[in-house]
């Protein structure tokens, strides 16, 4: 009888001693998710904070468009830099309207679609705008879904509108460079390049006027 009761108390210790051990283990398993959790928040809002920061700046630099050309115009009251303005480009589409560097470097990129190659829209030459891909949220993330024929509008500098229609969208690696210099020669064309965040090639979109 007593060896009976000992086997219960023991048996009761260690159902006991298990469910401590689960309770400890759920509550340091809900402590380790609910700081990913956090910590993945933190990330998530600087990232978007970060974007909302380079709209901004490119709002600002579009908002204040006709100021720029006012005084870049005029070489002795502002010294033309890398950061001039190339343009603007529009895509009715995909609701893309931006001011477009004339040089491309990391940090203006962060800020704008740059221009790193091609001539003025009036000459014939390959015109190549690259633009980050920020995942449906700016600069050129929608390029993708574009069509043949297409309309890509580029203002340049002056307010002239050159109208560009989509003729072939594909990707290539991000080693691959043809995109810049597979163009007739005679003609007005126009590439633009963003990244593809899912495989890391280029996504790239011809036109031409």
């Amino acid at each position: 009888m007593i060896q009976i009761l000992d086997t219960n108390t023991n048996n009761n210790k260690v159902k006991k001693s298990n469910k401590v051990k689960k309770i400890f283990l759920f509550k340091f398993q809900f402590i380790i998710s609910t700081t990913i959790a956090i910590i993945l928040i933190i990330i998530s809002l600087l990232y978007f904070s970060s974007l909302n920061k380079n709209e901004n700046i490119s709002s600002t630099i579009l908002d204040n468009y006709s100021v720029y050309k006012l005084y870049s115009e005029n070489s002795s009251v502002i010294e033309k830099s890398e950061s001039d303005l190339f343009g603007i480009i529009e895509i009715p589409k995909i609701k893309i309207y931006y001011p477009v560097f004339s040089h491309l470097s990391e940090d203006l990129l962060k800020i704008s679609p740059c221009k790193f190659y091609g001539n003025t829209p009036d000459k014939d030459s390959n015109i190549c705008i690259a633009g980050h891909n920020y995942n449906n949220t700016l600069f050129f993330s929608k390029i993708n879904i574009l069509k043949e024929n297409d309309e890509i509008y580029i203002y340049d500098n002056l307010g002239n509108k050159y109208i560009y229609f989509v003729f072939d969208i594909y990707e290539v690696k991000d080693t691959d460079l043809s995109p810049i210099f597979d163009y007739n020669n005679k003609s007005k064309e126009l590439t633009l390049i963003t990244c593809n965040n899912l495989n890391n090639n280029r996504i790239i979109v011809k036109a031409k006027q």
